[in-house]
């Protein structure tokens, strides 16, 4: 029987209807490329933190745990003040990429704590200190090297002795036009305390920029009402219980900001100023495109103050007669929903993990606004913006308007196209048609650039990112078949139409010699390489790579696949199948003959996956840095089941000649002529013979394996440093297990020794694929060294377990990845609550980078469902090599094929 919530999403496909309204606004516009209209790009500088409060935006809004509709025309938000703020809190502060010793940094501590899919149900905490927020204190401190760590809201007084407030945030929906906002504030300090709650309800700025609409209004028909007009979404009343009215303009303060006359005598900081400074700044004739509601409240030591306000089409004689009851049913409804989708044999904190991480993604979904036409060249009625600086300027047709999940709402606060294929196996598993939805966006006319390439993110829409989009489709389909038991081949054709497009894209631009060996510049691996691997040195002409050159066989196999299933319902997609084969032979034989020398990317004598540099002079080189670069070739596995190729008699057909007139194809990788344990096939460019020496690097604790997942640099560069030098160049990669100490690529994330959850969930994945080819007769040593022999299955259970050590409590009571703030362990308010950090301390197990990364690293609610769904892996009685095994089944399985 389908839960509430089911029934909701059923009915509220592409974010109408109950997704009409949600978590879409985003935590941070300001510092964005697309508000960026400064004449050289300097994105960081041209609207400030500070400057935020007075600048009304052009493409999209800001807020602390907002909410809007699905086009952004209407937003709510609360915003605060503890009567010490030089301004009201109506935005999250964190640096700058130059201000931080890392990159850009929130430094604000909030938490998305519940989120229904439809967000007929969510709530989020803000925790907000009583004396002033020291503004400038986290300025000056974090003016220090890259070798220190960032210096923290916690480090300073902030919350000493418990002074500060915990304030709850939760929206509830009575139906999709009724939308209940609730803010709870507990004063966590000995001694009373005065907050300051003001709810905020304006329109984006959608009318200055374009004459298709009239301006919209705000008026108060009441002293407990107010009420909004618009020609795009008609007439909205919004109710609070009690509070003073305050109106102004959602307009920008020229004077303050371009020192030039106002255009309106009440601007968007008028509020601000009127709370703060009692100046004249609010329109006594209470009307605008803004208004909040000024509530104020002493707070006993220990106690707590709940504000309500509604925001509804209704109009009604009493708002507040079932507010309490929508709460409690929208709540114990979103309760039922995730009782069904998380195991209840998983244990307490494992659950309660699975739903923090999809409360997460839920909560980072924002409504994202880039006309890159416009952009560029304004309205039709407006001068062109001054840019010397012409970014993105071949991407002209590139035109968003849409609800899209975000890697981080505030430090990333812009689509990534490879984070994206990540979200989209999370949220399949709570909202299967969002998670299409974002899957094919990618792919449409006004997002894929006509040359078939998918953008990557704002600062660079030509960057080139991993191409795990086919990968994320496959994913997304498969799961939502084992959810619904049906297989969606209209969603499945249409992304496989268009991913045709993007892989001869790849062909194209990224194998420049035409011999399938691939380039692509950082990959989305930033610091990984011993130089940017994007610039290359002098002399150096190309860096033929084992990541870039894997992920396209992985591409390949994900084609491959994905024609197989199509063929089902149309043979002609026997073709296509047969096509992605000779493309996946062609990347295994070109990645061990290379350049001059015919030097492959597998070096035999270190049982390991390389670059090659090739110089000016057609010489090729091995740089050998033992990294995930080398692992990623393991990915490039796919385990498909005869009975296929019993139905596929054409693609057999074409798929045998190919390996028999062609042998010199099919001895690099895995030979499809021998059957598996269960009459399956295995595709890869792994061989048995060097499969186990790689599982010896990635499985030795000297090396990759930590005590919390694997490290994305051996541990083995702790003490030998990679040295390049070439042309006078001189180039050194070393393992970094925490921050990063170079600035490459903005500094702000490290490939060089931590944890990354992208890459050990696709690890994990492929280690099952394996064991489901060779079952549990194979096992190996886990840790390398140890005496213990574990099959495939098991070991990515292992390694799932480590990783879920990150989200666990250690000894001193608080969970792994925190910091050694005694809050965490000691302060029941603090304890509980999780984060997603963006990656983790290769040793210690500490999150790093953005805190607030829920996108791939909720993967970790994956692994929780994946592990479950193993359990039952038993050793084998008897083992083998893998190389034995290859032997025995190619015997039983040659004629047969």
């Amino acid at each position: 029987m389908r839960s509430k919530e089911e029934e909701r999403l059923a009915q509220s496909t592409n974010n109408r209807t109950w997704k009409k309204w949600g978590t879409y606004l985003s935590d941070r516009q300001w510092g964005t490329v697309r508000e960026d209209y400064s004449p050289d790009g300097t994105a960081w500088n041209f609207i400030s933190h500070d400057m935020a409060q007075s600048n009304a935006y052009r493409w999209g809004d800001e807020g602390i745990a907002g909410f809007c509709d699905y086009q952004q025309i209407l937003c709510l938000a609360p915003a605060f003040w503890n009567g010490q703020d030089p301004i009201l809190k109506e935005r999250l502060f964190g640096l700058t990429n130059g201000q931080g010793n890392h990159g850009e940094d929130v430094k604000e501590l909030y938490f998305h704590l519940e989120s229904s899919p439809t967000h007929s149900y969510t709530k989020f905490l803000y925790k907000y200190p009583q004396i002033a927020f020291p503004y400038q204190e986290l300025l000056e401190q974090n003016r220090r090297g890259r070798e220190q760590p960032e210096y923290e809201l916690l480090d300073t007084a902030a919350f000493r002795e418990n002074r500060y407030f915990d304030i709850f945030i939760e929206y509830a929906k009575s139906d999709p036009n009724d939308i209940l906002m609730k803010v709870t504030v507990h004063n966590r300090g000995p001694e009373a305390a005065t907050i300051h709650v003001l709810p905020h309800l304006w329109f984006r700025n959608y009318w200055k920029h374009n004459s298709r609409y009239s301006k919209p209004n705000i008026t108060a028909p009441t002293a407990h009402c107010v009420q909004t007009n618009s020609d795009r979404n008609g007439k909205w009343h919004f109710y609070h219980q009690q509070g003073e009215q305050l109106f102004c303009e959602n307009e920008t303060n020229n004077q303050r900001v371009h020192h030039t006359a106002n255009d309106f005598l009440f601007v968007k900081d008028g509020i601000n100023n009127h709370v703060l400074h009692q100046a004249a700044t609010i329109n006594p004739e209470k009307q605008g495109t803004k208004v909040a509601i000024w509530l104020k409240e002493d707070v006993a030591g220990g106690g707590s103050a709940t504000f309500k306000v509604r925001l509804s089409k209704k109009s009604m004689e009493d708002p507040w007669i079932n507010f309490d009851h929508v709460f409690a049913i929208r709540k114990a409804e979103t309760d039922e929903y995730y009782e069904q989708l998380v195991p209840e044999t998983l244990p307490k904190e494992h659950r309660t993990l699975a739903r923090k991480a999809f409360a997460g993604m839920l909560w980072t979904k924002q409504f994202y606004y880039l006309d890159m036409y416009k952009w560029h060249y304004g309205e039709t009625h407006e001068h062109p913006p001054h840019r010397n600086l012409k970014r993105n300027s071949d991407w002209q047709h590139l035109t968003c308007r849409h609800i899209i999940s975000m890697p981080d709402k505030w430090e990333y606060p812009w689509f990534a196209a490879w984070d994206l294929a990540f979200h989209a196996t999370t949220l399949v598993h709570v909202d299967p048609d969002f998670a299409k939805h974002q899957m094919q966006l990618m792919l449409r006319e006004y997002y894929m650039h006509p040359n078939g390439q998918i953008p990557a993110y704002e600062w660079n829409f030509s960057d080139v990112n991993p191409p795990v989009h086919a990968w994320g489709v496959w994913q997304v389909y498969e799961i939502d078949k084992k959810k619904t038991g049906k297989p969606d081949w209209d969603f499945l054709e249409r992304a496989f139409q268009k991913l045709l497009m993007n892989f001869t894209w790849w062909v194209n631009q990224k194998d420049s010699n035409g011999t399938d060996l691939f380039e692509g510049g950082f990959l989305g691996l930033d610091n990984i390489g011993v130089f940017d691997r994007s610039h290359l040195p002098h002399g150096v002409k190309k860096l033929q790579q084992a990541d870039a050159t894997s992920w396209m066989a992985m591409y390949s196999l994900n084609m491959l696949r994905m024609s197989l299933e199509l063929a089902q319902q149309n043979r002609s997609y026997e073709e296509s199948a047969a096509k992605f084969f000779r493309h996946f032979l062609n990347i295994g034989k070109a990645m061990h003959h290379i350049g001059k020398n015919d030097i492959s990317l597998w070096d035999n004598k270190d049982k390991f996956y390389y670059d090659a540099v090739q110089y000016e002079n057609g010489t090729s080189e091995l740089l050998k840095v033992r990294s995930l670069v080398g692992i990623i070739p393991l990915l490039a596995v796919e385990v498909i089941d005869s009975s296929f190729f019993d139905r596929m008699l054409e693609f057999k057909i074409r798929a045998v000649s190919i390996t028999r007139t062609r042998p010199d194809l099919g001895q690099l990788i895995s030979d499809i002529e021998e059957k598996g344990k269960d009459g399956d096939y295995l595709f890869s460019v792994m061989r048995g013979n060097r499969l186990e020496p790689l599982l010896k690097r990635l499985l030795d604790e000297d090396e990759f394996l930590s005590d919390y997942g694997l490290r994305s640099l051996s541990k083995y560069h702790q003490e030998h440093p990679f040295e390049f030098g070439h042309n006078g160049s001189h180039h050194t990669i070393q393992y970094e297990p925490g921050e990063s100490s170079s600035p490459m690529f903005g500094g702000n994330s490290n490939w060089r020794g931590p944890i990354w959850l992208p890459l050990n969930y696709l690890i994990i994945q492929a280690l099952r694929k394996y064991h489901k080819y060779f079952g549990d007769a194979y096992t190996f040593e886990f840790p390398t060294n140890s005496g213990n022999r574990l099959n495939l299955n098991q070991i990515a259970n292992e390694l799932t377990k480590r990783l879920l050590k990150i989200f666990e409590r250690n000894e001193d009571g608080k969970f792994q990845y925190h910091a050694d703030h005694a809050q965490f362990a000691e302060d029941e308010h603090f304890r509980n609550h999780h984060l997603f950090y963006e990656f983790f301390h290769g040793d210690t197990g500490q999150g790093l980078g953005a805190s607030h990364q829920t996108g791939w690293t909720a993967l970790v609610a994956n692994l929780l469902l994946e592990m479950e769904e193993q359990k039952g892996s038993t050793k084998s009685e008897s083992t083998k090599s893998v190389d034995e095994l290859y032997h025995v089944q190619a015997a039983v399985a040659m004629n047969e094929f």
